[in-house]
């Protein structure tokens, strides 16, 4: 496998640069790959499009899929409504199931293809809505089927699954993206983004990350409904 190669879940939100930037510092040779899956919106496409590109990623893919098409998230049902209260506990609505176990595994046949030894995604288990597919001990077990059901994992060259971010609060991720240049205006974290990429300011990714900005003493660069 190729150390200096690596496959990069974006998203084209807050995270997920932050952590093409961080593999891009480490000097990877970064090959991103983005998911149409059925999603309540596509404009975060047109933001990780637009992300790999000024960011210097080698190559860019969109992956359609239809998990959409089994509903079961406010995310990919429109006759689910997203919460628009504030944080709640437990796992919320927007929750897609198995999204992240998908997205892994396109990423683990791109990684093979592309003879790379890492996979970065953005998933945190500290400024997050709950999600179960965010948490190391997930990320722990996807690694290890990795290493057992591919052709490199069975001839010793091992994949490894990368989450630079997974045990960070929102401020130091923003503190750390901004260190490596991130433009933040540029990327878009909301539930329910309208057609021009403006966010509703209420849902809780929205109420996350504009928290995380504050709490960075950052000023917010997201561009909010009716601002």
């Amino acid at each position: 496998m190729s150390d200096s190669r690596a496959v990069v879940l974006l998203s084209g939100g807050l995270d997920s640069a932050t952590v093409l930037a961080i593999a891009l510092a480490e000097g990877y040779e970064c090959h991103c790959l983005s998911f149409d899956y059925g999603q309540r919106h596509n404009t975060e496409l047109d933001f990780a499009t637009r992300l790999a590109r000024t960011m210097g990623a080698t190559s860019h893919r969109i992956a359609g899929i239809d998990i959409g098409g089994f509903g079961g998230s406010a995310l990919t049902d429109h006759a689910l409504h997203v919460p628009t209260q504030g944080v709640q506990s437990g796992i919320p609505v927007t929750y897609v199931p198995a999204r992240n176990t998908v997205f892994l595994s396109y990423a683990l046949g791109l990684a093979e293809v592309l003879d790379a030894a890492d996979i970065f995604i953005g998933v945190n288990a500290v400024d997050y809505s709950g999600y179960p597919d965010c948490r190391p001990e997930f990320i722990a077990a996807f690694e290890a089927m990795a290493n057992l059901a591919t052709k490199a994992g069975i001839e010793g060259r091992s994949l490894h699954i990368r989450t630079p971010l997974i045990d960070l609060p929102k401020e130091a991720i923003i503190r750390r993206g901004i260190e490596l240049g991130v433009d933040y205006s540029q990327t878009v974290s909301c539930y329910q983004l309208d057609a021009e990429g403006r966010a509703c300011g209420r849902c809780d990714s929205c109420r996350i990350r504009a928290a995380g900005f504050e709490a960075a003493g950052v000023p917010d660069p997201t561009r909010y409904l009716g601002g």
